[in-house]
């Protein structure tokens, strides 16, 4: 029986930057974010002068300033890639209690841009602190310095425990470049947009550079330019628009550890906890779904967390893409906007996720900018799940297709 909160709120628009991905002209974060913006107004009709609460990573405040709007409700919620799954959650209890009636989620990274115009901070703690943070000094001394380094070592835990070999998981690679090359967008798109872009094979994701072993480079996500912005509405605010609405039928979310040497268990993440809430308030299940967009920061994430959705049993995630379940045509579509491994990733990969999602249920996902014929899919139900920091935090929604 679906909770009270279960289609309170609506997804009713999803818009990215004008241009995405490697970008040759540098770009700040706050263009992407407000040329998002102003698609998602073009797109909905929403004027921006509407929008009653904002949810951004630690944005929300500044958005305002540069919109020239003064907001009921303000979110900064900022935990790592599953930031954007949470903020809609929060958008539909604020809608439901009649504080709100438009949200606007956004988010803007210029995660290849900044390497040439500078960007992020030291990372000092204060004085005498030293400039790493205390969970980082900690776990260098263990081989954890960074997003590769970590994910490598839960790999190689699932590999341990399940008898798997890394070539398993190169097909989750290879499904996701599938994907990506009916996607236009998709930095990946085609050896024209970029020079290691197009179809690829199980065999060259395995030859690939070792980044960290046993991850090769075709194993992790790229590092790219995003924009991107949805609104969440009242049902009354949905149903006086043109564009159509994607429910949120349940939304869920957790947190296992921060300081990944405090993760009990390597092949687990709370995906298990965030997804159940989010079935629950949907009064629906796994077997329900028909379509995943799931977090790809490296393959093994995508793999974890499909057996964490309940999508596949422990130790089989790999298979959906193994055996094309996965793939296009496929019986369970997932990531087919090309992922964080073949589409973008701008460093918090949530936003895009939402996107696809809307775009997916709302049946405009094949129009010439948003995919290729054969991208869009007749799913009618999703579960999107983001992933913080290192396997450390999720956010879980189950979205629905208007009746």
């Amino acid at each position: 029986m679906p909770g009270q909160l279960s289609k309170a709120a609506a997804i009713v628009g999803a818009a990215e930057a004008n241009e995405i991905g490697f970008l040759e002209e540098p770009i700040t974060a706050l263009q992407l974010h407000i040329e998002a913006i102003k698609n998602l107004s073009d797109q909905t009709g929403i004027p921006i002068s509407r929008i009653d609460g904002v949810f951004s990573t630690g944005w929300s405040t500044e958005l305002c300033e540069h919109l020239g709007i003064t907001p009921k409700y303000i979110d900064t919620t900022a935990v790592g890639g599953c930031s954007f799954e949470m903020h809609v959650h929060h958008a539909m209890a604020a809608i439901h209690a009649g504080i709100i009636d438009i949200a606007l989620v956004s988010h803007g990274e210029n995660g290849h841009s900044r390497r040439k115009i500078g960007g992020g901070g030291s990372g000092n703690y204060g004085a005498g602190a030293g400039a790493l943070s205390p969970a980082a000094e900690m776990t260098m001394a263990y081989g954890l310095t960074g997003a590769p380094s970590n994910y490598a070592h839960a790999m190689v835990r699932h590999m341990h425990r399940y008898g798997t070999a890394r070539e398993d998981y190169a097909h989750i690679a290879k499904v996701t470049r599938d994907w990506a090359t009916l996607n236009p967008r998709a930095a990946m798109y085609s050896k024209d947009k970029h020079p290691f872009g197009g179809p690829i094979t199980v065999e060259q994701v395995e030859e690939s550079r070792v980044i960290a072993w046993p991850l090769t480079i075709l194993h992790c996500c790229m590092v790219a330019d995003h924009g991107g912005a949805v609104f969440v509405c009242s049902p009354k605010i949905a149903a006086s628009l043109n564009t159509r609405p994607v429910w949120i039928a349940g939304a869920g979310e957790s947190m296992g550890h921060g300081n990944m040497l405090e993760m009990q268990d390597f092949t687990a993440t709370s995906a298990s906890k965030s997804a159940q809430s989010a079935y629950t308030m949907a009064g629906m299940g796994p077997a329900d779904m028909e379509m995943a967009l799931i977090y790809d920061s490296f393959t093994i994430t995508a793999a974890i967390t499909a057996e964490m959705l309940g999508l596949a049993a422990p130790g089989e995630g790999h298979l959906l893409w193994k055996d094309g379940h996965a793939a296009p045509g496929g019986r369970l579509p997932i990531n087919t906007n090309g992922g964080g491994l073949s589409f973008n990733h701008s460093g918090m990969y949530g936003m895009p996720l939402l996107i696809e999602a809307y775009r997916q249920l709302s049946g405009t996902a094949e129009d010439g900018i948003h995919g290729d014929k054969g991208k869009q899919t007749s799913a009618r139900t999703c579960v999107v799940n983001g992933t913080g920091g290192s396997l450390s935090t999720t956010g879980t929604l189950v979205l629905i297709a208007d009746d």
